[in-house]
């Protein structure tokens, strides 16, 4: 049975680590983080995104992640990633997930508040968790960022249970033009006004390596940045419990195939180039664990 999100952050909160939120969308990745997780003894949290269940399905997709949670030995946790669309909301709440991201931010703060109490409210009368979020992604200027004093109104007047903050993460795997660098003081301002767990989108690292590997192998993805690896560790420090990952784990999928393919150019068995990109998500997973501390927290 899927664990509730709330007892998952609470608890990283309360340890100071934070729990691994990885996005899937098809089996290899799925079976990956998974075998990653129980590897490290790791509590984990599978996201759906609204366009990865139109990919492979909603039944499909769910019935993959439900399958491997039954024979998992560690706490799993699965959750609906920037929900808009009130009907994949409703349909997630029927199929039984117990994480549920109202993603309203691109609204006023008023309308915002609105719609995450809707969310809240439905949420509640089938024990599931919601995830909200104040201040927008992947723009330049504070503007844009989550601002302390009204991080604290939302959460007291929505009742959600978790709060994705803006603090310089951006998604993709263009995060920055300049030196990148998380607002980590408003982080710690948030923090302190803030009762609930925090979250933090964007927050892949765009490892070089695995770049110039893709880039090798025939990829033409140029200047990309991500968040540096000590940025995510301070982040933590200053109350991050909940850290999405999806970037990351395209690219090692990605690269790790490009390769197989060109070294392996008479291969055609899909079976044999996928199990290399599952190896390559699986290993990435395990870094990203020791990462955000969570590694032997599964009980």
């Amino acid at each position: 049975m899927f664990s509730p999100a709330k007892s998952l952050l609470r608890k990283a909160s309360r340890k100071g680590y934070a729990v691994p939120a990885f996005n899937t969308s098809n089996l290899e990745v799925t079976a990956a983080l998974f075998e990653a997780a129980e590897k490290a003894k790791s509590p984990l949290m599978i996201q759906t995104t609204e366009s990865s269940i139109r990919y492979a399905g909603f039944e499909n997709l769910f019935s993959i992640i439900s399958t491997f949670e039954k024979r998992a030995g560690i706490p799993v946790c699965i959750h609906l990633d920037h929900g808009k669309d009130m009907n994949i909301i409703k349909k997630s709440l029927k199929f039984g997930y117990k994480s549920i991201m109202i993603d309203a931010s691109k609204y006023s703060f008023k309308k915002n508040i609105a719609i995450t109490k809707r969310v809240v409210a439905m949420a509640k009368r089938k024990g599931c968790s919601v995830e909200a979020e104040i201040g927008t992604l992947g723009r330049p200027g504070k503007g844009d960022f989550t601002v302390p004093d009204e991080a604290c109104e939302f959460v007291e007047r929505t009742g959600c249970d978790s709060l994705a903050v803006a603090i310089g993460t951006s998604h993709g795997a263009h995060k920055f033009k300049g030196t990148p660098k998380l607002d980590l003081q408003r982080l710690k301002q948030i923090n302190e006004v803030v009762s609930i767990p925090l979250v933090l989108h964007g927050a892949s690292s765009v490892p070089k390596g695995i770049v110039n590997n893709a880039n090798r192998y025939g990829a033409a993805i140029k200047r990309a940045k991500g968040v540096p690896e000590g940025q995510i560790k301070k982040a933590i420090k200053l109350g991050i419990a909940k850290i999405n990952l999806d970037t990351d784990l395209r690219l090692a999928f990605t690269a790790s195939l490009r390769e197989f393919l060109k070294k392996n150019p008479s291969q055609f068995d899909p079976r044999k180039y996928l199990a290399s990109s599952e190896d390559a998500v699986k290993e990435l997973a395990l870094g990203k664990m020791a990462l955000f501390g969570s590694r032997g927290k599964a009980r």
